[in-house]
């Protein structure tokens, strides 16, 4: 993770406000994080820290592309996602991110690495089905496709010729109801 310094904010010297860091996220980021489930990513990272004397209030909203191979057929798609993550880091004696929305920081500390929280945030958004649009609309030609077709099970007619010992268990069974 030595290639995210970038996502490195040095939250000391920062007024009481509102402050926006963006961030453009592509391959070399989830490279980083030794994730290859996405071929590629095109995805724009909207922070916004609201700075209180107390506590920073994280607000992220991440949007864009993820290259992702389509579970059905096999072939690569974009696939569209949008999320948000809400996050408040507190500050006290020790590290403690036991909680999913509040983190506390030691009170030596002058900046936060947000790139895990980001990771995590897009990770967790793709969907854990995915199909490509084209296979959704029946507009799909593909190998995986045609092949699935003909492998289908048809559906069997139930008027198929019924052993006629089966009719006689049948109607013993209603007799002795009756």
């Amino acid at each position: 993770m030595k290639d995210l310094k970038q996502f490195n904010i040095q939250y000391i010297g920062l007024k009481e406000e509102s402050h926006l860091f963006e961030y453009q996220i592509g391959k070399s980021f989830f490279d980083a994080f030794n994730f290859d489930e996405f071929f590629d990513a095109n995805i724009s990272v909207a922070l916004t820290l609201d700075k209180k004397s107390t506590l920073l209030n994280l607000s992220f909203k991440a949007q864009g592309t993820i290259n992702v191979t389509c579970d059905v057929s096999g072939e690569p798609f974009d696939q569209e996602i949008e999320t948000a993550l809400q996050l408040i880091v507190k500050f006290g004696e020790e590290y403690n991110d036991d909680n999913e929305e509040i983190l506390i920081l030691p009170y030596s500390e002058f900046q936060l690495n947000v790139a895990q929280y980001i990771y995590e945030m897009i990770v967790l958004s793709a969907p854990t089905k995915r199909v490509h649009p084209k296979v959704l609309d029946g507009s799909m030609e593909s190998e995986a496709l045609k092949k699935l077709e003909k492998l289908r099970v048809k559906e069997q007619k139930t008027t198929e010729n019924v052993d006629p010992r089966w009719d006689k268990l049948k109607s013993l069974i209603t007799e002795k109801k009756t």
